[in-house]
């Protein structure tokens, strides 16, 4: 009886520090969306370079245009122009699923006129979370 409540006793713990560190690497690549949602708004390059990594590639349909930009050419265009009022947008990060040291977030951001609908794959790469790739949706509203 003993030994069956100290095994009882290590999973419990087991459980709890891998709760943990699931909850510190979720708290982590909530940071790095934040980062990216700053960076669109604030249009802040070293806020998108701290987010994505510089190989990633963003993926999705412009109208009926399937697109494919580099990340380079998306944050050299979104870093240009005045700072984005914060009310008239609303960014939003609905999940997380980690894998290891994979990944993937589901994010909305209601603009003026449009909805991006985000799914962005993240690596974990030397202790910082990075978005490696981005595939959006857009719809006119």
């Amino acid at each position: 009886m003993k030994n069956l409540s100290l095994i009882i006793l290590f999973l419990s713990c087991c459980g709890t520090v891998f709760a943990q560190s699931v909850n510190e690497e979720k708290s982590a690549i909530t940071h790095t969306i934040q980062l990216y949602f700053d960076g669109m708004m604030e249009r802040d390059r070293t806020k998108l370079d701290t987010a994505f990594d510089p190989s990633a590639r963003l993926i999705g349909y412009r109208g009926e245009n399937f697109t494919v930009t580099p990340y380079e050419e998306w944050a050299s265009g979104t870093a240009n122009g005045d700072k984005r009022d914060p009310d008239k947008f609303d960014n939003r990060l609905l999940d997380i699923e980690i894998k290891g040291y994979t990944a993937l977030a589901k994010t909305e951001l209601f603009w003026p006129g449009i909805y991006y609908f985000d799914y962005l794959t993240l690596i974990k790469m030397d202790g910082q979370w990075k978005i490696v790739h981005k595939t959006w949706y857009e719809e006119k509203r």
